[in-house]
């Protein structure tokens, strides 16, 4: 028992926002795996039906004396029932750090790169301490996987959500050397679309799965999937290679 037990008081538990990479168990963090083993309560978002990738992802490391809150929602852009969900999720953690327990959230990729992370860190932060965990983000595996750097030298590198408007997506396309277009899925058609307007089809690359074992690597020509996988992405640099 601690001392704050047996004093009839209990210090506030610290809530861990912890990226866990983008697939591969490998690119856990030290830092991230220390945190993971340590502390005794998990949350970790999930689809409504089926597994968390983030929790899968950091499975080999699990040793079964954890607590688990599972933050299960649907993978949509609508704000509700989502922002319900979050709502329910930040209760149930802040009851587990009135208790003093830690929690980890586990986070695919980084906690504060497009993460869901952010919803529940906007809903806990004030009222109890935080630590954000950074990860290996899905932007930095893909390059990797491709084997082409993102940027050099005074390239202005973009990064674009492929559900924005077809018409602001062209525009933001064409005043950057680097772009890494996000959130592919059935956006894939529109982005071909404005890819090939742009006449940049020769310097797309088509990327899923990033370090898993399931990964894809493609020139954006070769793809043809009217509906991308929900992790895939398309890097596009003007110059074919950024070192040119």
């Amino acid at each position: 028992m601690s001392i704050a037990e047996e004093q009839g008081t209990t210090t506030k538990g610290t809530l861990y926002g912890v990226g866990v990479g983008p697939g591969d168990p490998e690119l856990i963090t030290l830092k991230a795996l220390r945190v993971i083993r340590d502390v005794p309560v998990l949350a970790w978002p999930a689809p409504l039906e089926g597994e968390s990738m983030a929790r899968t992802i950091a499975a080999d490391h699990l040793d079964g004396h954890h607590k688990e809150i599972p933050i299960r929602m649907p993978m949509e852009v609508a704000r509700f029932p989502a922002q319900q969900v979050y709502d329910t999720a930040a209760v149930e953690i802040a009851a587990e750090l009135d208790k003093g327990h830690d929690v980890a959230v586990l986070c695919e990729g980084d906690p504060f790169f497009y993460g869901s992370f952010m919803y529940l860190f906007g809903r806990i932060a004030e009222d109890y301490p935080v630590q954000v965990v950074p990860g290996v983000s899905s932007l930095m595996a893909t390059a990797a996987a491709i084997g082409s750097p993102l940027a050099s030298r005074n390239d202005v590198m973009t990064v674009m959500p492929g559900p924005i408007e077809e018409d602001l997506l062209e525009r933001r396309l064409t005043q950057v050397e680097s772009a890494a277009i996000i959130k592919v899925g059935r956006h894939l058609p529109k982005i071909r679309r404005v890819i090939e307007r742009l006449d940049l089809m020769n310097e797309a690359r088509y990327i899923s799965h990033a370090t898993m074992e399931n990964q894809v690597v493609s020139s954006l020509s070769e793809v043809d999937l009217e509906k991308a996988p929900y992790f895939s992405m398309i890097l596009v640099h003007k110059r074919g290679e950024a070192w040119k």
